[in-house]
């Protein structure tokens, strides 16, 4: 998993999507800003680059323990989405990237950022709709049923869609919602796509022979430079009534 994240973080365009998250927070100077769901984390340390007072949460005493090792000066704190350890009114803004399909209570974790929030603080949602993958292939029917087979093992897989409704749902004020497509055309995708694969067959939603064919594409794709993967990423963003 840190591996993955380590790639993922250095994919093309990573960098700028993060940076604009951070300019969606508005966030003064000085001000309190928790990470929730923060990994290893680099994107604490760049809101603390940026003039900000952040405090990066995760579940994983893992992940807090390697993010302490790498960024020693930060505030990393092991904790849930959905009882954070910050106390009321803590922060002016609140930033979760890739965290609420994991979540089997997305609102509960939203009224969780309302109370860690100051009036008027921002909050900030990232994450891709599992159901959303598109992905060129010989057969695109087979191609359905393997993007659809790997979501239905996420816990909430269309969490991302629902960013703005959640947040009217628990009371945010003036929710906005942007989307951010990556696109790729390389063979460094070929271990994401072939894990898609390997969910679908592994759940008996296709076969050995299927699994075997698409792969074979893919690879055959990423060699002939045909290989086509797009991800919408959705960015939402509110304010604390």
């Amino acid at each position: 998993m840190i591996r993955l994240l380590d790639v993922a973080d250095a994919l093309p365009g990573a960098a700028a999507l993060r940076a604009r998250t951070f300019d969606l927070l508005a966030l003064p100077a000085d001000a309190a800003v928790v990470d929730v769901g923060c990994g290893t984390g680099r994107a604490v340390a760049e809101l603390g680059e940026r003039g900000t007072r952040p405090i990066g949460v995760d579940f994983s005493e893992e992940m807090i323990a390697l993010a302490r090792r790498r960024w020693p000066d930060v505030d990393f704190r092991v904790g849930d989405a959905c009882a954070l350890p910050v106390p009321d009114a803590a922060v002016a803004g609140y930033r979760a990237d890739k965290v609420f399909h994991n979540l089997a209570d997305p609102a509960r974790a939203l009224a969780e950022a309302r109370r860690v929030l100051t009036p008027g603080g921002r909050i900030v949602l990232a994450g891709q709709d599992w159901d959303t993958f598109v992905i060129d292939a010989d057969d695109p029917a087979l191609t359905r049923t393997i993007v659809h087979a790997r979501a239905d093992l996420v816990t909430n897989p269309r969490a991302a869609r629902r960013y703005r409704n959640l947040l009217l749902e628990v009371g945010f004020a003036d929710p906005t919602v942007e989307v951010h497509t990556g696109v790729f055309t390389d063979a460094m995708m070929l271990p994401l796509l072939s894990g898609l694969a390997d969910a679908a067959h592994a759940t008996g939603a296709i076969t050995r022979e299927q699994h075997g064919a698409w792969t074979a594409d893919q690879v055959r794709r990423a060699q002939e430079g045909r290989l086509f993967l797009a991800i919408p990423l959705f960015i939402a963003s509110a304010r604390r009534r």
